[in-house]
This record gives C-alpha cells, sequence and structure tokens, in this order.
C-alpha cells in the first residue's frame, strides 16, 4: 500500500534538537549537493526556515509537514531567508500564498529579492524571535555577510544549534565569488560565527555538523590555503594576469572539472588581497608588488 503524503514527508523528517525538525528537500544546487534543507523551529509558535524548493511536489511536501504540524498545535508565524541564492528561496513566492505565512529576510536579501518576492519583515542582526510554546523558543539572528550580502544564521538558544544557511556544508563547499560573495566578509564572518561557540551547526546542505569548531576552524585555514597558492601562481607568472591565468596553478590540487567554478573564488581572493594591498590591479588583471 503507498503511503500517504504526510506519511512519506514524516519519514523523511529529521528532529535534530527538541525545538528543531529538518526536511531535506531537493532543490537545483550544485553537485554534490542535491538538496537543501529547511528547518521547522518551535513547539507552539514557530517559523519555518529556508523556502527553498521550486518543485512543486516539493513545496507539497514541506506544505503537508507544516499541516501535519498545525495539527499537533505547532503554528509558523513566518518564513525566514537566510539568503537570497534561487536553492533558498526558490519556493519563496509560492509557499508564501500557499501557507499564508509573511516571509522575513535581511535588508540585503530583500533589496536582491525586489520583484521577485515581497519581504515582509526585515530581520536585522542580533535580533532575536521569541516563540511561545510548551518549550519556550528564542532564535538569535546573526549576520554572516560573505556568501551573501544579507546571510544570516539563527542560533537557537535552548540547544545552542545554529542554523548556518550557505557558511558550511558538510557535503561539498561553500562557493564565494565577486558577484555575490567578499571574500574577505566571509572569513570575518566565519571567525564570528566560531566566536558564538554553538553546540552544533545545521548547514543547507548535508547532515548536522556536531564538531562546529573544526569545521570553522578548516574552513578558513582552507581559504588562507588556497589564497596562498592564488599569491604564489600570481608572483610566479610576474606579469598582470587574470584568474583563468592562474587556476592551474592555484587548483592544481582540484578535479579540472572544478575549474570554472574556482574561477570565481579566485578572483575573489584576488579582490581581498588588493583591498589589503598586498597586490594591485591594472585594468582587469591582477599584479604582484614589485
Amino acid at each position: 500500500m503507498k503511503a500517504s503524503g504526510s506519511e512519506a514527508v514524516s519519514r523523511r523528517v529529521q528532529l535534530v534538537a527538541p525545538t528543531i525538525q529538518m526536511l531535506p528537500v531537493r532543490t537545483p544546487t550544485l553537485p554534490p549537493a542535491t538538496h537543501t534543507n529547511t528547518f521547522l523551529v518551535g513547539t507552539g509558535e514557530a517559523v519555518l526556515v529556508e523556502p527553498a524548493t521550486p518543485y512543486r511536489e516539493e513545496q507539497d511536501a514541506m506544505a503537508d509537514w507544516v499541516q501535519g504540524a498545525r495539527l499537533r498545535g505547532v503554528e509558523p508565524i513566518a518564513i525566514l531567508a537566510t539568503h537570497h541564492h534561487p536553492d533558498h528561496v526558490g519556493g519563496a513566492m509560492a509557499l508564501r500564498e500557499r501557507l499564508q505565512l509573511p516571509l522575513w529576510a535581511h535588508a540585503m536579501t530583500a533589496h536582491r529579492l525586489d520583484g521577485i518576492v515581497e519581504v515582509d519583515r526585515l530581520i536585522q542582526d542580533g535580533e532575536r524571535i521569541e516563540l511561545e510554546g510548551p518549550t519556550p523558543t528564542s532564535l538569535t539572528a546573526v549576520h554572516t555577510p560573505g556568501h551573501a550580502p544579507g546571510h544570516l544564521c539563527f542560533i537557537d538558544e535552548a540547544s545552542g544549534m545554529m542554523i548556518a544557511g550557505d557558511m558550511v556544508a558538510s557535503v561539498g563547499t561553500i562557493i564565494v565569488e565577486p558577484t555575490d560573495g567578499d571574500m574577505l566578509l566571509y572569513l570575518e564572518s566565519l571567525r564570528t560565527m566560531s566566536s558564538l561557540e554553538p553546540t552544533a551547526l545545521l548547514p543547507a546542505h548535508g547532515d548536522v555538523i556536531r564538531d562546529p569548531q573544526a569545521i570553522l576552524s578548516f574552513y578558513i585555514e582552507h581559504r588562507m590555503m588556497r589564497e596562498g597558492k592564488v599569491l604564489e601562481a600570481l608572483r610566479a607568472r610576474g606579469v598582470p594576469s587574470r584568474p583563468r591565468h592562474l587556476v592551474a596553478s592555484a587548483y592544481d590540487d582540484t578535479p579540472k572539472a572544478l575549474w570554472p567554478l574556482a574561477l570565481g573564488s579566485i578572483e575573489a581572493h584576488l579582490i581581498k588581497l588588493e583591498r589589503e594591498g598586498r597586490i594591485s590591479k591594472q585594468g582587469d588583471r591582477w599584479a604582484p608588488l614589485v
């Protein structure tokens, strides 16, 4: 006998903390990831974090999930977006209308979603979202720019867990590219996350990260390693260069199939190095200092 929609969804839901449920939904994200984790936080009043999926059948799953929660007395009051990338807000408009819930996000996310979907309330850095219920719940928003300008993480005060969006992942890596990204801010945000000492990280892609300090340290060390290779490659060429001139040396430990994605990260590193006064820019190329 085929399971009902709600039964099928319940098998996918994970209780990751007493007040936090997680449902991975299929999204058009970058491989090796195939899903984006969505979260329902609260035991009475609740919030739905990451309106991620553009796919109707997955939106149906999220709607079934919320309906099941409502039958148990858990009533979402809003949808929260960590940032504006398509695999995180692909279902924002549909779910906002279908669930009749307002969409909350950072001002910079709202700016990038202007004309796509309306953001009903702006969330500021440090804002506490209080949720009443059998177990009162409080989420604190942390502005963590770098991957995206308006990126927010959310700390569940009771468990100490941090919903981390796209700042880290347990599958694949995080891309920081020059259009939305800022390598200097990204590294600062990782250090901010570390300083808050979360008990675990709930990433948008992959499993719960149970050793947050180890993964945050790894991410910082990995980025600094890569930056060193970019700078070394630029100095070895000795002439003004574009990212495509440096990728073979800076990413010699990475499969060539990934080099097109690496070009954006190289440019983000070059922009950071230029801002720090360690290299110069000449037209559309960067040059080592003499």
